[in-house]
């Protein structure tokens, strides 16, 4: 029996809803009542999947909310729903055809739902995310003040480092003793220390950001990153393998961390070593390394989960 999957899109301040590909369809207001609104209409027609696009914050509220209201919902890319509808000759663009288009990308592609995070993991989501906006403000800051020399410029340049390396060392004991609170947490940043060059930043961005690691295989992380060297061949023609897409915030700290480790751990400086001697490019070497940490991480993760899992 076919699903029923209603596809939301997802406004500032209005969500679209449609059943299937051309069903019924209504608005809603993004707001706590209105949420409650597009869930009856949910339940109304029996769907079972609500099919979101993930669009950088505006779901959330109704992603958590439907959650709630016992439906399930799975969160998809907008631009892998666009070039669906572009490649079925959907060029239109308008709210409702956007709603079926994300039910009909969905029923497609067989989108199962996406688990909701506990209140734990949103919670170091929330840290972590904060932490690296105010992180790359002070870069940005410091970056700044290098070029002013009116005095009280500069004063202001040091109010205001100070206040942020003061918010930030005060985020930073709060997603330890967040980390120190949970048992697979806890386990995942001993094991994950093992590897000299990975620090406690580093563990709470994998955390937050990836928190299926260890339940992947290698390649599956591996492609989830962004680190999977896509096949781009044809006939007799094999073309370059590049890596594209995945979760940048993730990709871009194993890159840091790799090089990291490289300077610390003969294995990894032997590996980069040998793919320079081979004559591979800069960034081919430190993608590779960044996915060497990747695997190696992701092998700790599931002994750590394989252990916590087993009877006392």
């Amino acid at each position: 029996m076919a699903r029923i999957i209603c596809g939301v899109d997802i406004g500032a301040e209005t969500l679209d809803a449609g059943i299937g590909r051309d069903g019924p369809w209504q608005q809603f207001a993004r707001t706590t009542e209105g949420i409650a609104q597009l869930a009856r209409f949910c339940q109304s027609h029996q769907a079972s999947l609500v099919v979101m696009e993930a669009t950088g914050g505006y779901e959330r509220l109704a992603f958590a909310q439907l959650w709630a209201s016992g439906l399930a919902v799975a969160l998809v890319n907008p631009r892998s729903v666009r070039r669906f509808a572009e490649a079925m000759g959907i060029l239109e663009k308008t709210d409702k055809i956007d709603t079926g288009m994300i039910g009909w990308y969905a029923e497609t592609k067989r989108i199962e739902p996406t688990p909701l995070a506990s209140d734990q993991q949103q919670r170091l989501t929330a840290l972590v995310l904060r932490l690296r906006q105010l992180t790359d403000l002070r870069v940005a800051q410091n970056n700044q003040r290098r070029l002013v020399e009116e005095p009280d410029a500069l004063a202001s340049f040091t109010a205001v480092l100070a206040t942020v390396s003061q918010q930030i060392r005060s985020l930073e004991a709060k997603i330890i003793e967040l980390i120190e609170s949970d048992p697979l947490w806890l386990a995942l940043n001993a094991a994950f220390r093992e590897i000299k060059g990975v620090a406690n930043r580093t563990v709470a961005r994998l955390m937050a950001d990836l928190p299926e690691i260890g339940t992947l295989s290698s390649k599956a992380a591996a492609k989830l990153t962004g680190l999977a060297p896509i096949a781009h061949d044809s006939g007799k023609q094999t073309g370059r393998r590049q890596v594209r897409g995945g979760r940048e915030a993730v990709r871009s700290i194993l890159y840091v961390v790799a090089e990291l480790v490289r300077r610390h751990d003969a294995d990894f400086k032997a590996f980069g070593e040998r793919l320079r001697a081979a004559g591979k490019p800069p960034r081919v070497v430190r993608i590779a390394l960044a996915h060497k940490l990747l695997v190696r991480l992701n092998a700790k993760a599931r002994d750590v989960r394989k252990a916590l899992a087993q009877p006392a």
